[in-house]
């Protein structure tokens, strides 16, 4: 079931997945913006190996290029939207820290979706 993608946005306007995305190589690029298009298309049916659950309505976007673990963290809002929180690289898991990070993220957009809602474009 196809879901509707928006990214978290920052009060101060900045958007942590845009920001994190113009810092990747060109190919590891090409493949989270694949995951993204899946997981516009397939929403909440999507699983391994290109999603998981992470914990406390978080989870993982999966993408891989030459041995580097990207992932990008996001959550559910109402039935189709998808919230994109932010993106990382990583070795084994992905550090608590970083799910706390997102759960946080998750609170201020249900709080306000219209001021934390970014829409990429294309």
């Amino acid at each position: 079931m196809p879901a509707e993608i928006v990214y978290y946005q920052e009060d101060g306007e900045a958007v942590p997945l845009v920001d994190w995305l113009e810092e990747l190589p060109a190919r590891a690029l090409q493949k989270c913006l694949a995951r993204l298009e899946r997981l516009e298309q397939l929403g909440h049916e999507l699983r391994r190996p290109e999603a998981d659950y992470l914990r406390d309505d978080i989870y993982e976007l999966r993408a891989s290029y030459q041995r580097v673990h990207y992932r990008m963290l996001y959550f559910f809002h109402r039935r189709s939207a998808v919230v994109v929180s932010h993106g990382l690289t990583k070795e084994r898991a992905v550090p608590p820290r970083e799910i706390d990070l997102a759960i946080t993220r998750k609170q201020r957009f249900d709080a306000n979706p219209k001021r934390h809602t970014f829409k990429p474009k294309g």
